[in-house]
């Protein structure tokens, strides 16, 4: 979805940078770390609850290496807390998708929390 977002923002003049981090234990900070020094954003996407989870910590994590690279807010796309819908057509409005990631993006290039 990420890549999605990604070539659907290019058509935007914006260049999305995505990083899989592929595994978190052990997390490649020096990557996020890079990244956000270059492109002075960042958004976390996870398909878990947006709270206590993967997207907080990496967001931590980022502030603590490089906290003067930030050129807007940090932002996190990731299933709301809430019971997961019975009903799949409500979980699937429920998780992230490449649309709530462009839409994440436009605020971090915006500066907007």
């Amino acid at each position: 979805m990420a890549l999605d977002a990604a070539d659907e923002l290019a058509k935007e003049g914006i260049k999305a940078e995505v990083v899989d981090v592929r595994t978190i234990q052990p997390l490649d900070r020096a990557t996020l770390c890079a990244s956000v020094r270059k492109t002075g954003r960042l958004v976390v996407v996870d398909d878990d609850y947006f709270s206590y989870g993967l997207t907080g910590e990496i967001i931590a994590t980022v502030t603590d290496g490089c906290w003067g690279s930030f050129r807007g807010a940090p932002q996190r796309v990731a299933y709301p807390d809430i019971t997961v819908p019975y009903a799949p057509s409500m979980e699937r409005f429920a998780l992230p998708n490449a649309s709530k990631v462009v839409e994440a993006v436009r605020r971090a290039v915006k500066g907007k929390p």
